[in-house]
């Protein structure tokens, strides 16, 4: 029930496409609640719920997300005026690449709000914005994020259930558990131990430009999103039709790489830092917000860290409440401390520069227990 409660506006449009998934009902004498989950937690949970949607923390304030796209195309513009004006020479391309670069990560913030349904009270206004905003803002399919990004709120650090920790084990051992039973297993697909040193390589640096750029169109291609195609192709002509003739075939082609690379390095670091050193293991089936506050952390409010990471520094409100607007986690966030004080749950939140640091930590000792298990269990 909570999921479902959590993700969905209409939730009367969504029981309709349920109700042919509908296999029987429980008969009265069997018991309608699960062991593995804590029950007092779960009745306090819903009670915490139901006074967000009293204070009306649910509600969007759309001068808000309308100013935060304002922004982001004023430094779109930015970026290409700087060019046309002071030349392509080093300092100007590479300044125009930062503006760029900041214009792919604000961006990837607003998609994740229009894609979460926060800034609309209808779905469909919602997905409409949606599209414009990661395909032509950003050149990427609305379709393949909502598939991934709901699978990892669903489990967030579920093993074989949350997409984004399917690095492991082919290039990361991650978690405690999962590290020390591949070491058992006696697998070894990288070099683990020295993981901490090499994520700086094929981590940050390399997701956007080098997998993302092909794997979204075999993915609008596999599965005929012509519509999400068109938006994708929109981004790329328009980019190359603004930047050609001021930059030639091979300009325009490594401001493109240098842009994608920026945004790949801002990209991974805070959606990592969140979830990678935190609780990762197989799904145990528990409720709601234990699932989701082992598997995240928050990190320090200021108005940089809020802008920087897209309000994502309050990661452990925005997963209990993935469609709240993001301009009002800071006012529920007193109330998910209280109620983790009252179950002894711990709410965890960090300084931003020690969060990033805590990604590197944390492969680090799962590095090093995967070393231990292959050698010596």
């Amino acid at each position: 029930q909570d999921p479902f409660v959590a993700f969905h506006l209409d939730k009367t449009l969504v029981r309709k496409y349920m109700s042919p998934l509908l296999i029987g009902e429980l008969a009265p004498d069997q018991p309608s609640f699960e062991p593995s989950k804590n029950k007092k937690l779960v009745e306090d949970f819903r009670e915490l719920r139901a006074t967000v949607e009293k204070m009306g923390l649910l509600n969007p304030n759309r001068i808000f997300f309308m100013l935060y796209l304002c922004h982001i195309l004023v430094l779109d513009i930015a970026a290409w005026l700087t060019i046309w004006y002071f030349g392509a020479s080093t300092v100007p391309f590479l300044f125009s690449a930062v503006l760029l670069g900041t214009v792919q990560a604000q961006a990837g913030w607003l998609q994740h709000d229009f894609g979460h349904l926060s800034v609309f009270s209808k779905s469909k206004w919602n997905h409409w914005v949606h599209k414009f905003v990661i395909g032509h803002l950003k050149g990427a399919p609305a379709s393949w994020w909502n598939h991934l990004h709901f699978q990892h709120h669903a489990k967030p650090n579920c093993f074989r259930k949350d997409p984004d920790v399917n690095m492991h084990p082919l290039f990361f051992a991650l978690g405690k558990t999962l590290s020390v039973e591949l070491g058992v297993q006696k697998k070894k697909f990288m070099p683990y131990n020295h993981q901490h040193k090499y994520f700086f390589i094929i981590g940050p640096p390399a997701l956007v430009p080098l997998y993302f750029q092909w794997y979204i169109f075999y993915f609008v291609i596999q599965r005929k999103q012509w519509v999400d195609l068109a938006w994708m192709l929109s981004f790329y002509i328009r980019f190359f039709l603004t930047y050609l003739p001021l930059l030639g075939v091979k300009g325009i082609l490594g401001l493109h790489l240098l842009v994608r690379f920026i945004e790949s390095n801002w990209f991974v670091w805070i959606t990592q830092m969140n979830h990678i050193p935190m609780h990762i293991d197989y799904d145990k089936n528990v409720d709601w917000f234990s699932t989701q506050l082992q598997a995240t952390c928050n990190v320090h409010q200021s108005f940089f860290n809020d802008w920087f990471s897209g309000h994502l520094n309050f990661q452990i409100e925005h997963h209990l409440f993935p469609t709240m607007p993001r301009h009002n986690y800071w006012k529920v966030a007193p109330l998910v401390k209280s109620l983790c004080a009252k179950h002894g749950i711990e709410y965890k939140c960090k300084p931003l520069l020690t969060a990033f640091a805590d990604i590197v930590h944390s492969l680090k000792d799962s590095g090093e227990l995967w070393l231990d298990a292959y050698l010596h269990k």
